[in-house]
């Protein structure tokens, strides 16, 4: 069989054709004889002139019927059920041909002959070539990794026959949680109940599971992932069929789990009026626009037809990327999409007046911040100058130039800090809320959540990068727990939550169930077909070790400086009500912070942190209360009938 598919590889393919026409030459001859010697009971010579004229007038027209069909364009190994129907109807022409023919040359043609000659003809010229596919095909299979899928609906369906039309993949079985399903055959494939799934793995030697879920929910894919997981199988995904209609993905693009499937979480849809209500055809300034949330904050923006989007940022790689990113967008949509990028720090006051000055903005989101804690804990007067002075300038020149909606990025490790990242990002939010409070025409709001998933700092490409280079895993404590989002969500809650911003609004989104990093690293590590090594498997392949929390780190996040919040019209955006600091004392801190030169020493600048209005802590408090979530929260504060819209 291989010598078969070497050989047709090696054939030039216009001796293929030439071949081919020559075979079919012989099998409409063949196939005629076949008729008439059905037909008569007896052998039948073709002796006379008018037969052999009957005869090459339906070889002619046989032969160019099927090449205006495109019969002889068909690769074997691709042929389909389209194929078959062009074999089909070309015989059907050459059966009328033949009964033509015979009327014009007055030949002996009994009526029953063209109805042998075509069942005759299509077991001659169509059955080898199904044939040499199917035995093409098997030979292709027969070299690929077997896989099982997981899903036998229609992605699964339409997978199945992919695969089995490429090399790399032999499928072997099915898996689906139908029970209608079970005991039958998809594309030639049985389909079993997921308890049979481990005899499965064991029966075909394979080590890796397709998930064909399509538009499953989430959850149903979480409980479905977390099932597989302990088994000693590799689990991949293929794209729903919304990415492959969409031209964003393929079929065949078999790609690891995503960790959002870890989740079990689904994505809130959109309410467009929100989407746009700060955006379209408005100016709209993004500060940090090169960054994890900055550049999805662009690229989301850009789909609600602003009239400008402004660009600010102070890292020229990540401008460059970020502009090109929307620049293809622009031709890809065919949009009329006005970008400007501006290089520099949102930091520099002079470049911020300048800015505003400039451009007649009417929103501004300000992401520019450096976040990055441990690095911020060994660099802690920058790292309050940047995030803090950055806000403050924005926001300055927002007032001064009557700026309509103003949303900072904050973090939910601005709630009690324990390190200089949350420290100054809870000041900027009571900047902002100071501000808001001196003036009357911009709102001022600002967004805490959690950890987006993929942002550079991210513990997932981390931990990835360290299975694929054989472990072991570096986790800072086994208790230590974070909130999780997926990064295009976070953004829409983000500019959903703006719009709704009436001034000085500190809004919470729902991060869901707080995640154990410990958790996250090891479902990694058997999604990725490995086993966990520890003192109960020692001969696993990636271990785990726990270096201790770093300078600033907590072991739990929360979202709420006090337990008071209220709903919104948006199911996972919450209102949470928070005491300000007066004018006054902002003004105070930020002279403070102006005259920092660097040479304080951390316990000057812990001094001057817990002097502040923000709850400084230099020690984690480990109470488990922290682990509740926003929901529960919500339940617990003022009734439904006060919350406001």
């Amino acid at each position: 069989m291989d010598l078969l598919h070497k050989q047709l590889a090696k054939t030039p393919r216009a001796l293929k054709r030439g071949l081919s026409v020559l075979y079919d030459v012989l099998a409409i001859a063949t196939a005629l004889y076949i008729a008439f010697a059905i037909r008569l009971g007896e052998s039948y010579e073709f002796t006379l002139s008018a037969d052999l004229n009957t005869y090459a007038l339906t070889t002619v027209i046989s032969v160019a019927s099927f090449i205006r069909l495109g019969l002889y364009r068909a690769v074997l190994r691709y042929m389909t059920y389209q194929a078959i129907y062009t074999i089909v109807l070309g015989i059907v022409i050459s059966a009328v041909a033949l009964i033509a023919s015979s009327f014009f040359t007055d030949s002996f043609m009994p009526r029953s002959v063209p109805v042998i000659y075509v069942f005759a003809a299509l077991l001659l010229v169509g059955l080898p070539r199904l044939l040499i596919r199917n035995l093409v095909q098997i030979s292709d299979v027969m070299q690929g990794e077997k896989v099982i899928i997981y899903g036998a609906g229609v992605s699964g369906s339409q997978l199945a026959a992919a695969l089995q039309l490429s090399p790399d993949y032999q499928p072997v079985a099915f898996v689906d949680d139908n029970k209608r399903l079970h005991n039958s055959t998809v594309r030639g494939i049985y389909v079993s109940a997921p308890a049979e799934l481990e005899k499965l793995i064991e029966r075909y030697q394979t080590d890796k599971v397709l998930l064909a879920l399509g538009r499953t929910p989430r959850a149903k894919r979480h409980e479905v992932v977390k099932n597989l997981e302990t088994m000693p199988v590799q689990i991949q995904t293929v794209p729903n069929m919304a990415e492959i209609l969409s031209g964003r993905a393929n079929l065949n693009d078999i790609k690891d789990i995503e960790i959002e499937d870890l989740l079990g979480r689904d994505p809130s849809l959109p309410d467009h009026k929100l989407m746009a209500a700060n955006i379209n055809n408005k100016v709209v300034l993004v500060t940090g626009a090169g960054g994890s949330i900055g550049s999805e904050l662009c690229q989301q923006i850009a789909l609600l037809k602003p009239k400008t989007l402004l660009l600010l940022e102070q890292n020229e790689f990540n401008l460059y990327r970020i502009n090109e990113q929307l620049r293809d967008f622009k031709e890809d949509k065919e949009v009329p999409l006005q970008v400007k990028t501006l290089l520099g720090s949102a930091a520099d006051e002079q470049l911020v007046a300048r800015i505003f000055r400039s451009y007649d903005i009417d929103t501004v989101y300000h992401a520019a911040a450096y976040k990055h804690v441990p690095l911020l804990e060994d660099n802690k007067v920058e790292g309050l100058r940047n995030n803090v002075l950055s806000t403050w300038y924005t926001a300055k020149a927002a007032v001064e130039y009557r700026v309509d909606s103003f949303v900072l990025i904050s973090s939910d490790k601005a709630v009690r800090p324990t390190n200089i990242m949350g420290a100054s990002k809870r000041i900027a939010e009571l900047i902002l809320q100071a501000m808001d409070s001196k003036q009357q025409h911009t709102r001022f709001c600002m967004v805490r959540f959690g950890n987006v998933l993929g942002s550079s700092g991210s513990v997932v490409p981390h931990f990835k990068e360290q299975i694929a280079s054989g472990g072991p895993i570096t986790v800072t404590h086994p208790d230590i727990t974070r909130y999780f989002m997926v990064t295009s969500e976070a953004v829409q809650l983000v500019i959903q939550a703006g719009a709704m911003g009436s001034g000085g609004d500190v809004f919470v989104l729902d991060m869901g169930e707080p995640v154990k990093i410990s958790d996250l690293a090891k479902e990694m590590i058997l999604l990725s077909g490995l086993q966990l090594k520890d003192e109960h498997n020692p001969d696993g392949d990636v271990e785990i070790h726990y270096t201790g929390l770093r300078a600033g780190e907590k072991l739990y996040e929360e979202l709420l400086v006090k337990e008071e919040c209220e709903r919104t019209r948006h199911p996972r955006i919450m209102r949470s009500r928070e005491e300000a600091m007066s004018w006054y004392e902002v003004n105070a801190f930020i002279n403070t912070i102006k005259q920092l030169d660097g040479s304080e020493s951390n316990t000057e600048i812990a001094k001057l942190l817990q002097a502040s209005a923000i709850d400084y802590q230099t020690q984690q408090p480990l109470t488990p209360q922290f682990r509740r979530t926003i929901q529960a929260i919500c339940e617990d504060s003022i009734p439904t009938a006060q919350a406001s819209s």
